[in-house]
């Protein structure tokens, strides 16, 4: 999209790895030349779905160089806000549909050192997150309904990615726009051209049977391209 030089990024989502094997996998994922790594964060209650700790996350975080982030898909975010950040976490997303002061919640996240970002279901409009640029380093428009792997990506969404990266744009904002849900070789190109420069996989980098280096490779080879097209 015209109006972003940012490189695509590759963020991938441990939710579809082996939970037996999570210090081998995400050592793995660093090799294949992935850019950070997405915990997904669940808490049973704002989706219907239980993940990973902060001590989980911890086990790992010496294993490797490259950045992680939390998405916390959680009620009260600010609560275990600073056992993320602990766990090596440099980067928290937070619903904006979770918090009740989503300018005081972001403020805090900074506060504990982390970069604050925030994250918009599908059915949530752009504007919900419009006066809060301000505050984040990292806009996540989900192209899924968040909660669960592997879901359809939903094309829709794209107008909304391209409206918030016109705002970043408009607003000279130091910020980048993310995607997660559905993301592969076919859908990245979509999204890249609508404006989103990092990308979150999962499924379509696990069950690559080229592997995770050749996963990597291809979505940002795609994105790359239509994002400069």
């Amino acid at each position: 999209m015209a109006g972003t030089d940012r490189p695509i990024l590759i963020a991938p989502s441990v939710l579809p790895a082996d939970f037996s094997r999570l210090g081998e996998e995400v050592i793995a994922l660093e090799k294949a030349g992935v850019d950070r790594i997405q915990w997904d964060v669940m808490d049973g209650r704002f989706v219907p779905n239980l993940t990973f700790g902060p001590d989980v996350i911890a086990s790992t975080r010496d294993l490797v160089t490259v950045p992680f982030e939390a998405h916390l898909m959680v009620e009260q975010p600010d609560e275990p806000a600073l056992r993320y950040v602990e766990a090596g976490c440099s980067l928290l997303i937070v619903h904006a549909e979770a918090c009740t002061h989503l300018h005081r919640t972001l403020g805090h996240i900074a506060e504990l050192g982390a970069t604050a970002a925030v994250a918009l279901n599908p059915s949530t409009p752009p504007e919900a997150i419009r006066h809060v640029l301000d505050l984040v380093g990292l806009v996540l428009v989900m192209t899924v309904n968040p909660g669960f792997g592997g879901q359809a990506y939903i094309a829709t969404m794209e107008p909304k990615i391209r409206t918030i990266r016109n705002w970043i744009v408009e607003g000279g904002y130091d910020i980048d726009l993310e995607v997660d849900g559905g993301i592969g070789p076919t859908t990245a190109a979509g999204a890249t051209a609508a404006g989103a420069n990092v990308l979150v996989a999962g499924s379509a980098l696990f069950r690559d049977p080229a592997g995770l280096k050749h996963a990597t490779d291809e979505i940002r080879a795609v994105g790359t391209e239509a994002a400069r097209s």
